[in-house]
């Protein structure tokens, strides 16, 4: 039951920080015994860098879509289309990985 300071974003991200104080179980000297308590705890009203990450993704596919669509209009571009459109499926998937990771962490306690 070692004491450490704990950093908490506005979106529920949280993270360890550094030790803080040594619980009575642990007598030598930088160990810590395992079992981790929050000692302070700082909040930070940003978002996290993984939000952060999936605004710039959600920005990047809302471009991409536009493009597309003036794409079409203008005509003649269809393997730049299929290109863009293969491009989407990747950010999506990449948008969901940090969603899942993000909300992993969220729900966990070490």
């Amino acid at each position: 039951m070692c004491y450490f300071e704990q950093t908490l974003w506005s979106c529920g991200y949280w993270k360890w920080g550094n030790f803080r104080q040594q619980c009575n179980k642990e007598y030598r000297t930088g160990e810590t015994c395992g079992l981790k308590l929050v000692y302070e705890t700082h909040f930070i009203p940003s978002p996290c860098k993984i939000c952060e990450q999936i605004t710039k993704k959600n920005r990047r596919l809302q471009k991409m879509g536009e493009d597309i669509l003036r794409w079409e209009r203008e005509g003649n571009r269809k393997a730049t289309i299929a290109k863009t459109q293969e491009d989407i499926e990747g950010v999506r998937g990449q948008i969901n990985e940090l969603w899942r990771g993000h909300e992993a962490k969220q729900r966990s306690i070490c």
